[in-house]
């Protein structure tokens, strides 16, 4: 089922946080149906730096490969700002569209662009942004692929002036809409208020950030169509890392940290080390 399709129905869809072909699996397995791959988690994990703009469309269109090529489910993908101007917003959605994104989030922030839960962000004009999501709309070659127009106008101008944008953003042909960092629940009500019954609209979780937790049942009641949690396994691994290392640096051994972790088979049941190997051996010859 695409993800267009799964989003006729009144379900929210959860679409976890991954950002590699490892988490990816482990959130099929836990029995999702799409996954959101954050470039926050991949400046993250492969860059070891902030979301502050530095992770490459390269950078993201390799790691969507990856994903693509472990799991089938489909994958919200982050494309910052296009990475540029329309042009630029036109080449990331045919490079994301052929590693296997089922779905592009496009955002109104000046370039470089920063976490949408950090301060002093700054805006383009919603004029450039229709601009952009009109061209990634042209240069898509499925119209199963969607465009989440994401603005981040609340911090910067306002709820109204956020809300003001999104129309504009739905107009120019944007599939979804993601008004970013809400700050309470009755901002949250005005936007499904405003939109709610027209558009899937999409919810952030962060973890410290600027919109309160709320869980998917509460989103869905709410009128959210779309629930992502794009950074929590990253903050959940990097905990964890955190006590390993310094678990390993003062016993000299991982004898304490056992229970906390995989032993060598215990992960290779989990990868499916053994029916890959088997898998290989059916095209095993002898002569």
């Amino acid at each position: 089922m695409s993800l267009r399709e799964r989003l006729t129905r009144k379900e929210i869809v959860v679409a976890p946080g991954v950002y590699d072909g490892l988490t990816a699996s482990l959130a099929a397995a836990a029995g999702f149906e799409a996954l959101y791959l954050s470039g926050a988690a991949v400046a993250y994990t492969r860059l070891g730096r902030p979301d502050i703009g530095l992770t490459s469309v390269s950078e993201m269109t390799d790691t969507m490969a990856l994903i693509a090529d472990r799991v089938d489910l489909p994958v919200i993908i982050d494309a910052d700002t296009g990475f540029g101007n329309a042009l630029n917003a036109q080449r990331t959605m045919r490079m994301y569209e052929r590693a296997g994104a089922a779905a592009l989030q496009v955002e109104d922030q000046t370039y470089p662009k920063r976490c949408g839960h950090l301060k002093d962000k700054s805006l383009i004009p919603a004029g450039e942004m229709v601009g952009k999501v009109q061209a990634m709309a042209d240069a898509r070659a499925s119209d199963e692929t969607l465009i989440v127009a994401r603005t981040d106008a609340i911090a910067v101008e306002g709820l109204s002036a956020a809300i003001d944008r999104a129309e504009r953003y739905l107009e120019a042909g944007a599939d979804v809409l993601f008004i970013e960092a809400p700050q309470s629940h009755d901002q949250m009500a005005e936007i499904t208020g405003t939109f709610g019954g027209r558009v899937p609209l999409l919810a952030n979780m962060v973890e410290g950030g600027a919109t309160p937790i709320t869980n998917a049942a509460d989103l869905q009641a709410r009128g959210f169509s779309i629930a992502i949690f794009p950074g929590g396994i990253v903050r959940a691994i990097a905990r964890t890392a955190q006590d390993y290392y310094g678990s390993l640096a003062k016993n000299g051994s991982n004898r304490p940290f056992v229970d906390r972790m995989f032993d060598f088979n215990g992960l290779n049941a989990v990868i499916g080390t053994d029916a890959m190997l088997a898998e290989g051996e059916r095209y095993s010859r002898d002569d």
